[in-house]
């Protein structure tokens, strides 16, 4: 195959098929996900015997266990691709929102229009979920996409977009507004990435590496984040039982996401008295603690914590903790080692917490919350497409709105300008 030729002819239709999908209605875009989620219902022995022709070569080229689990297509993930789907016809539609009308002193109206990005690229790993998701969310923003899977999901990957495709024909929507490319050659990501004329942003969805390749090389837009270290910081004003609770569920509850707390920071007012108790809590979960000469001071037994481990994102039971001189101190070590993804504050005053909202540069800040709730459906969202870090053009959770854009549209009645 000439990857090249290949690419190309994949961009040339997304953008056509861009401005089929922007023009057409809500209801048709509702009726092709409805339609998408009975064909994945009809396939259900197809997308298990291409599932586990993926499981068998991902095996015996020694994937490892956890990239296994994430791979496979289980008879609940196919229930879960389904709802999700009809979650996502139910959604609000974003587009053509017209907002901020107000009359200028000429006498036109000016106000903004909620428009779609145009054609979408999303590339990601293992996980063949991910292919309607990003489906569903892109259609139902008004968007082509391209999707670009991991090699170890191809033929998963291909069964699904025959679903997908089923459902958009029925509709009477292009096959191509969702496209899966079909090859497992990584010159197309690299292709992907460098085509401006035929795609307007890229989401890349996977581990670090990919998302730096794609950061480094991209001539496209990129909504992406790096790193999830996330921070709570134990206000000498907090509840201990707020603090014990909200520290425990943001390290324990899913160790493996990039809203996992993985730095514990404690007022020095209060360290003695209640780092033993979120020692005991974190015990009980099996967390490996790193802590400061202060942490250390009150808890003998952890392991000291060096520079590194203030950068670290985890993504695994192991927790640094620091003892820090108040909210300045605080704050200054976040905005220092934060990856400005997700951090919280736990404290009963509110002086403290507003000056915490305001000074840390994260996209997504909490007050007496868990980190694990920085996620796109806990933010009513309905579904995410990924998290931003980035400050343009959109920030945290990236939802159906952060999938469009908006132009300004004047309403005239045969007004010049004099």
């Amino acid at each position: 195959m000439d990857i090249s030729a290949y690419m190309v002819d994949v961009g040339q239709q997304a953008r056509v098929a861009a401005a089929a999908v922007a023009r057409s209605s809500t209801a048709v875009r509702n009726a092709a996900l409805l339609a998408m989620a009975e064909a994945l219902d009809a396939s259900r022995d197809a997308l298990k015997t291409a599932n586990l022709k993926d499981l068998e070569n991902a095996r015996a080229s020694g994937l490892d266990p956890a990239m296994l689990d994430r791979l496979e297509l289980t008879p609940a993930r196919i229930d879960t691709m389904i709802e999700g789907l009809r979650q996502v016809a139910s959604l609000p539609d974003p587009i053509g929102e017209i907002t901020g009308m107000s009359y200028r002193p000429s006498g036109i109206q000016v106000g903004k229009m909620r428009v779609p990005l145009g054609v979408v690229g999303i590339i990601y790993e293992s996980r063949p979920n991910v292919t309607v998701e990003a489906a569903s969310l892109c259609l139902k923003s008004g968007n082509a996409t391209i999707l670009r899977g991991g090699s170890e999901s191809l033929s998963s990957n291909q069964a699904i977009a025959q679903c997908i495709a089923e459902g958009l024909n029925k509709a009477g929507l292009p096959e191509t507004a969702v496209q899966v490319v079909k090859t497992r050659d990584r010159e197309a990501v690299g292709q992907m990435i460098t085509m401006p004329e035929y795609v307007d942003v890229i989401v890349p969805r996977g581990g670090k590496g990919l998302i730096e390749r794609v950061s480094r090389d991209a001539r496209v837009p990129v909504i992406k984040h790096l790193d999830g270290v996330c921070h709570v910081y134990v206000d000498s004003h907090a509840d201990p039982e707020k603090a014990l609770n909200i520290a425990v569920n943001a390290k324990t509850q899913r160790y493996g996401t990039c809203n996992t707390m993985e730095t514990l920071l404690v007022d020095g007012e209060i360290a003695a008295d209640i780092l033993p108790l979120l020692a005991s809590g974190f015990d009980a979960k099996g967390v490996e603690l790193r802590g400061c000469e202060r942490t250390r001071d009150c808890l003998p037994n952890v392991a000291k914590a060096i520079d590194d481990d203030w950068h670290a994102e985890y993504l695994a039971p192991v927790l640094a903790i620091r003892v820090v001189d108040g909210l300045d101190e605080a704050i200054a070590h976040i905005n220092t080692y934060s990856s400005k993804h997700t951090d919280a504050i736990v404290t009963e005053n509110y002086t403290r917490a507003r000056r915490f909202l305001t000074e840390v540069d994260s996209s997504s800040v909490m007050i007496n919350a868990s980190t694990r709730f920085a996620d796109g459906f806990e933010y009513g969202l309905g579904a995410e497409i990924g998290i931003s870090t980035d400050k343009l053009h959109a920030r945290g959770p990236v939802g159906l709105e952060g999938l469009t854009s908006q132009k300004y549209v004047v309403f005239g009645d045969g007004h010049i300008r004099s």
